[in-house]
């Protein structure tokens, strides 16, 4: 049987912290973590101050393809894209550093007293990632600009 090191699990501790604070699903956590589902239940209660949510996650390619989800959704992979090759940032690293980078982006200019959640969730932001990885989506030139804007693979 192998154990995990107290080091390997501190980690994996901050990891999960660090995705509840953006709004990770318990899904989520269970994923990208080796904790266990009780441990990962009461970290959440404990930062969050209430119950994980339950029900099952967003799971729609179509919701990318609407105007406002696909420029949100595009900015916060090319933020992905960029750390997960450019920097020591990866994996899971990469998703949570490039998630705070789009919030940045996203709250850009808006007064900070407004309490209205992102376009693109944390979850949704993963989910797209894993849509990614699963070869649904992928990026697409836009003929005018050149940019590369999320679309259905294989259009």
């Amino acid at each position: 049987m192998s154990r995990k090191s107290v080091a390997q699990e501190a980690e994996e501790i901050l990891l999960a912290s660090d995705m509840i604070r953006l709004g990770a699903r318990l899904q989520v956590l269970q994923t990208e973590t080796s904790l266990s589902y009780d441990r990962l239940a009461r970290l959440y209660r404990e930062i969050r101050k209430a119950s994980p949510p339950k029900g099952m996650l967003p799971y729609s390619v179509d919701w990318f393809m609407t105007w406002l989800p696909n420029i949100h959704a595009t900015m916060f992979y090319s933020h992905f894209q960029f750390l997960n090759t450019h920097t020591p940032s990866t994996g899971t690293r990469a998703l949570i550093d490039g998630y705070r980078l789009y919030l940045e982006q996203a709250n850009a200019g808006r007064p900070e007293s407004t309490d209205s959640e992102p376009v693109l969730s944390f979850t949704r932001a993963w989910m797209l990632l894993r849509f990614f990885d699963s070869n649904m989506l992928q990026l697409s030139d836009c003929t005018r600009c050149g940019g590369g804007f999320v679309a259905h693979a294989y259009e």
